[in-house]
């Protein structure tokens, strides 16, 4: 059986906030080691102050750790800088946040090609990406509405669209549900499921034990290091 590629690599991960005296205001993350492989579905768990949100940042290449090294898709990104990070975020990783950040005058087309402007696609070719995507979660028919005329629902899912049309390495998802009803929530955890099923690796931090079952595997965190790591089946 071939050995599947690991896509999230990280070995002694540290990252520490510095008062601007130099000395030490927070010990976020202590020395954090992580393989996830290509195609897991991972949950992020732990009490608030624990990390998760340090390791969300680091893994989305939105903040660079203290110490220790971080490959993504074979790639040691630990060190790179700020330009050659945003490349890295706009090509390599989707994210998907609790409040949906769609742009409200925009079409939810013109919202989804919008990471698709930034590596300087053309128009026609960003339009077909953008319905091809909206069309596999299931907005084809919302295309030329705005965000304030769609369910909540309705707007995570074009957020996840707008996450998905880069075709990203890994989905990052920061409490996706946590803005929707218990209903509504579960219609986008089953689109995270499909996601998950047709081979995309998805991370997500969640506070919701129940969510955490659904992934493959949970991580927990606590005062900045791995505390369980639980393989789910």
């Amino acid at each position: 059986m071939p050995q599947v590629p690991t896509v999230v690599k990280l070995q002694k991960i540290k990252r520490i906030y510095y008062k601007p005296d130099g000395s030490i205001l927070v010990n976020a993350l202590n020395g954090v080691d992580l393989a996830v492989p290509k195609g897991q579905s991972l949950a992020v768990m732990g009490s608030s102050g624990s990390g998760k949100s340090t390791l969300m940042n680091i893994l989305g290449c939105l903040d660079q750790p203290t110490d220790g090294s971080y490959e993504l898709d074979g790639k040691n990104i630990s060190a790179l800088d700020d330009n050659s990070l945003s490349s890295i975020r706009g090509q390599e990783i989707g994210f998907v946040f609790q409040s949906f950040n769609l742009i409200p005058q925009l079409t939810i087309a013109e919202n989804v090609e919008i990471p698709l402007y930034y590596q300087g696609i053309e128009q026609k070719e960003r339009l077909k990406r953008a319905l091809e995507i909206l069309k596999k979660v299931g907005l084809e028919n919302r295309i030329e509405h705005k965000p304030g005329e769609l369910s909540g629902g309705q707007q995570q899912r074009a957020a996840i669209a707008r996450a998905l049309v880069t075709n990203p390495s890994i989905l990052l998802a920061d409490e996706p549900t946590g803005n929707l009803d218990s209903e509504t929530g579960e219609e986008v955890l089953k689109l995270f499921g499909e996601l998950h099923a047709n081979g995309l690796t998805t991370i997500m931090v969640t506070h919701d034990e129940a969510i955490g079952r659904r992934c493959q595997r949970t991580i927990r965190l606590k005062d900045g290091q791995l505390e369980s790591d639980i393989f789910n089946g």
